[in-house]
């Protein structure tokens, strides 16, 4: 009985670490797949869905082979399911565009509004490296939380 309780604690206990959690405090419920953490954040963080709306979601899926200089291309079944996911995940409402420039996180309106108080000089660190390494800042960007008030840039 204490093993299924304790095993009960631990499966809530991830799902709440997988909240994606925004600069202003809000959350969003949306537990990261497990497919999807698997398989692209081998790479690189795992982005929150609703960084994104459904169609740069699908253009991105569906461009694998080419992702952002890397073939990145996975066996059609598991695609389809990550691309699944991510379209019912996937952002909507004023707040995301249709789709930022080339499907880029980092060039989308709210991105960009999100770190406008990072000095360009950030970026090129060897610590950063480049917008889309949110580990570098965000402690916990691979479970989804961007909260600003746990932000901690590199020297």
């Amino acid at each position: 009985m204490k093993r299924a309780l304790l095993a009960a604690r631990l499966g809530a206990l991830a799902c709440v670490a997988s909240l994606t959690t925004f600069a202003d405090g809000r959350d969003r419920r949306a537990p990261l797949s497990a497919t999807y953490v698997q398989e692209c954040a081998a790479c690189h963080a795992p982005f929150p869905p609703s960084m994104l709306g459904a169609g740069s979601w699908h253009r991105i899926m569906q461009g694998l082979d080419h992702h952002f200089g890397t073939n990145a291309a996975l066996e059609p079944a598991l695609r389809d399911e990550i691309a699944a996911w991510l379209a019912s995940n996937a952002g909507t409402g004023h707040r995301i565009e249709a789709h930022p420039p080339e499907d880029r996180i980092t060039r989308s309106a709210a991105f960009t509004r999100e770190h406008h108080e990072v000095p360009a000089a950030v970026w090129s660190r060897a610590a950063v490296a480049r917008p889309s390494n949110c580990s570098a800042c965000h402690p916990r960007a691979d479970q989804g939380a961007f909260n600003e008030h746990e932000v901690r840039i590199p020297r």
